[in-house]
């Protein structure tokens, strides 16, 4: 890789990361399918990638809240939501394992993991314009967040984004959270789940090649972000962020669409 790239893939992760720690998307929604549309590595690499670099960023974002006293996280169901989430991650890596094994031409893969993004990110996109006119519920049952968990962390690790905008949608209707409260709720799930992902990367052999220096520049630019995106967060409202989410998501369609066409292509 050429050292533009690398720069370029350190200002993709920056910015990603900023704008997951805003919006408690992670990040990863927006670096899989944008570094998927320049095609330079393969999908499982950018998997892998893309879930260190919000894992790291998810660590710095739940652990600085805590030590700040700052932290909106709901233990009660964030927790259980985590352990099914972190039992998700394991799953959906094994998930995409088998898919990836289907496939001689791997850009079936990416194909595959592009179309289901397409799929959430349009349903997160309709319910976040229409969930003021859904009346939404309050879950409390500790087996039933674990559940909820489980689903959100097989999507999360199968599609490589860390948790995405499916975490918000979730939190909004099944636990009635407000737009900031979820979005720490979000990253605290997805760092469940990224963990797990992780360790089941590392225990079955299937680490993708990849050059260290480029883990270590997207690592440290998802953490950077995640400094940023909880500056920012603190001092805008929640309709502002409101409308970042939905101005992202509409991106994020449109790169998905340009991936399914170059996959398929």
């Amino acid at each position: 890789m050429n050292t533009y790239l690398y720069i370029l893939f350190w200002l993709i992760s920056f910015g990603a990361s900023i704008a997951g720690a805003i919006c408690g998307i992670g990040g990863g929604v927006i670096i899989k399918p944008v570094l998927d549309a320049f095609g330079v590595l393969s999908v499982s690499t950018i998997s892998f990638l893309s879930s260190c670099t919000v894992l790291c960023m998810t660590c710095y974002s739940v652990i600085k809240g805590k030590m700040s006293g700052e932290s909106l996280i709901d233990m009660r169901t964030g927790t259980p939501l985590g352990i099914g989430a972190a039992i998700g991650g394991v799953a959906g890596k094994s998930m995409f394992q088998a898919l990836s094994s289907m496939f001689a031409d791997k850009d079936m893969v990416g194909a595959v993991q592009a179309a289901c993004l397409l799929v959430i990110t349009l349903g997160t996109l309709i319910y976040t314009i229409k969930k003021d006119q859904v009346k939404t519920l309050r879950v409390e049952n500790a087996a039933a967040c674990v559940a909820i968990g489980l689903v959100l962390g097989i999507f999360s690790s199968f599609l490589g984004i860390g948790g995405g905008p499916i975490n918000l949608v979730v939190l909004f209707y099944f636990f009635s959270m407000d737009t900031k409260t979820a979005a720490q709720n979000s990253l605290y799930i997805i760092l469940f789940s990224q963990i797990t992902s992780l360790l089941n990367t590392l225990v079955t052999g299937t680490v993708p090649e990849f050059s260290i220096w480029l883990l270590v520049l997207m690592a440290i630019g998802g953490i950077l972000g995640g400094m940023c995106g909880r500056v920012i967060n603190k001092r805008i409202e929640s309709r502002v962020v409101d409308k970042l989410f939905i101005l992202l998501m509409a991106v994020i369609i449109g790169i998905n669409i340009y991936n399914i066409y170059q996959f398929m292509g």
